[in-house]
C-alpha cells in the first residue's frame, strides 16, 4: 500500500476543524442542542468522518476538551520547596478553570456524559482523572518526604480533602468558587496534611 500524503493532510486537516468546531460549539449552544450534524457541518465535513474517529458525541467533546486553550494544562504541579504556596496556586488555579466559561462548558458536558457512557468514563478517568490526581499525590509525597507534610499521610484522601470542597461546591453551582475561598480549603486541609 503507498502511503498518500494528501489524503493524510486532509485527514489532520478535518480532524483539527472537527475539534474547533465543537470547542465553538460547545461555548455557544447548550450541551442538549449540540448534535453531530452540526459540529459536521460547522466543521465542513459529512457525519461519517466524524464517526470514523469517534463513536460518540461525548468521545468528541472530550477529545477537544483535551485539545482546547480552555482544556486542563499539564499535570506536573509546581514544587518551590513550599508545599502550602505550591498547593495555593494548584487550587487557585482550580477555581479560575471552573468558573472559566469555556471549561465550565466542557466539563459540565463530561459529567452528563460519563453518567451514561462507561467507555468514555473509564477514558475520562485514565486520561484526565487519574493522571490529575496522581500528580497531586506525588507532590504531596515529595512534601512528606521534605518533612513538610506529616509521616503517613493518606495521599488520596488528601487529595479528595484539597479538591472535594471546590468540586462540590461547582457541580452543585452553589458559586463563590473564589481565591479566598480556595485559600480556606486549603487552610483547612493543612489542618490535616500537617497534623
Amino acid at each position: 500500500m503507498v502511503d498518500n500524503p494528501a489524503a493524510a493532510r486532509r485527514s489532520v486537516r478535518a480532524r483539527a476543524a472537527i475539534l474547533a468546531a465543537t470547542a465553538e460549539l460547545i461555548r455557544e449552544l447548550p450541551y442538549a442542542k449540540l448534535g453531530i450534524e452540526a459540529i459536521a457541518a460547522r466543521a465542513g465535513v459529512g457525519k461519517q468522518t466524524i464517526y470514523r474517529w469517534w463513536p460518540s458525541k461525548g468521545a468528541v467533546v472530550f477529545d477537544a476538551m483535551l485539545e482546547s486553550d480552555s482544556g486542563p494544562s499539564g499535570l506536573a504541579l509546581p514544587d518551590t520547596g513550599d508545599i502550602a504556596a505550591d498547593l495555593r496556586e494548584l487550587l487557585r488555579g482550580s477555581v479560575a478553570a471552573l468558573v472559566d466559561p469555556g471549561f465550565d462548558s466542557f466539563l459540565r458536558a463530561m459529567y452528563i456524559e460519563i453518567q451514561q457512557d462507561q467507555e468514555l468514563a473509564v477514558a475520562y478517568r485514565e486520561r484526565l482523572l487519574l493522571p490529575q490526581r496522581r500528580a497531586i499525590a506525588d507532590r504531596l509525597a515529595v512534601a512528606v518526604d521534605a518533612g513538610e507534610l506529616r509521616a503517613g499521610l493518606d495521599l488520596g484522601l488528601a487529595v479528595d480533602l484539597l479538591l472535594g470542597p471546590i468540586q462540590t461546591r461547582w457541580s452543585l453551582g452553589l458559586g463563590g468558587l473564589t481565591e479566598a475561598y480556595a485559600d480556606a480549603v486549603l487552610d483547612a486541609a493543612l489542618i490535616y496534611l500537617r497534623a
